[in-house]
């Protein structure tokens, strides 16, 4: 029973901070600092570098995340891990842990990625 007064609480911290769950059909025009991804939705993740993640959705959609601080060892391990206790990961809430190593850093915005193109 003690679990449940945090549940609340944190459910009712979500929902006052306007956070809302991103999938294909989510308008990208809504806020990027307030996005969620269902995580049976993500295909696949490409690290960028150790601030920059992309999320590759099932339907091909693609979210950029850049974290607020560097990640050490985020790229040169190519991988990380994170738990979540919902169906969601969303920005500005969720820690990932870099496989290995071990560092735990905070996600930061979603935001839409749309690949540069590449020259003719």
């Amino acid at each position: 029973m003690r679990l449940i007064a945090p549940v609340l609480g944190l459910a009712a911290l979500i929902a006052a901070c306007g956070f809302v769950r991103r999938d294909a059909a989510a308008d990208p025009a809504e806020p990027a600092g307030k996005v969620c991804l269902q995580i049976v939705r993500i295909g696949q993740t490409k690290i960028l570098d150790d601030r920059t993640i992309l999320f590759k959705m099932r339907d091909g959609q693609v979210w950029k995340n850049t974290l607020p601080f560097p990640c050490v060892g985020l790229k040169v391990e190519n991988g990380f891990s994170y738990e979540s206790r919902t169906d969601d990961i969303c920005s500005n809430l969720q820690s990932i842990r870099v496989l290995r190593q071990g560092s735990v850093c905070l996600l930061g915005a979603f935001t839409p990625f749309d690949a540069p193109k590449q020259p003719g």
